[in-house]
């Protein structure tokens, strides 16, 4: 445990499974999630949970505002998508899409990876069950890690050689399900939905909610978190 890496915890099914990979490769783990103006804040207090149960390092919620600018259904008064058949899933960049978040989110895993002398950055982004997003595509993902190395002092002095891990990335939503039940993964911990009620309840109607049922679906297990409501 030895090599430390930065995760990016949302709180959600996707990030508590890559948290559980990083720990399996044997990194000392330190999450890093975001109070960013999102309507399913709610998240947060999975993510806390999530950190607790697999004991990291060190788990740090990051406080910045993306309502200043809008332009999304999680951080502007937009009504998020509900229903949308299968075929529109991946059709069209949605609403939802937050400008430019994962590219700030990285940005801070990156400050954060620089002060613990850390070359590796964890990330729970996926190109084949996902909502249409462009900032969950390899390529994004490849040139952010070479702008990496190209910013940080660690990189240009040849220290370290920063690496964008994603794990999921080629994984199918019930792959993603089933690697993370061999981990140990407690799903009824996390949290998906994009518009959960006041009591954290997750509407089952928003693409994260499909995508999230047709997952456990396909994967022939139950979903725990629907189990406890």
């Amino acid at each position: 445990m030895n090599k430390k890496a930065i995760i990016l915890l949302s709180g959600g099914l996707d990030s508590a499974t890559v948290l559980a990979i990083a720990r399996q490769q044997g990194y000392a783990t330190h999450a890093l999630s975001f109070r960013y103006g999102q309507r399913h804040a709610v998240e947060l207090d999975a993510a806390k949970k999530i950190a607790a149960n697999m004991k990291v390092s060190e788990h740090l919620i990051a406080d910045i505002d993306l309502r200043l600018f809008g332009g999304s259904a999680l951080t502007a008064d937009i009504d998020v998508p509900r229903d949308r058949d299968e075929a529109n899933l991946s059709s069209e960049i949605p609403i939802t899409y937050v400008p430019a978040r994962n590219t700030i989110f990285l940005s801070f895993a990156l400050a954060w990876a620089e002060v613990l002398q850390s070359s590796d950055i964890f990330i729970g982004v996926n190109a084949m069950d996902y909502s249409g997003y462009p900032d969950c595509r390899p390529e994004y993902i490849k040139a952010y890690e070479n702008m990496a190395n190209l910013a940080t002092k660690a990189g240009v002095e040849g220290q370290t050689h920063m690496t964008i891990h994603t794990p999921l990335i080629d994984l199918s939503k019930s792959q993603i399900i089933q690697r993370g039940i061999q981990l140990g993964v407690d799903y009824a911990q996390t949290l998906s939905c994009y518009d959960p009620d006041e009591n954290g309840q997750p509407c089952g109607h928003c693409d994260s909610c499909q995508l999230r049922a047709r997952g456990f679906s396909q994967a022939g297990i139950a979903d725990p978190a629907l189990a406890q409501t």
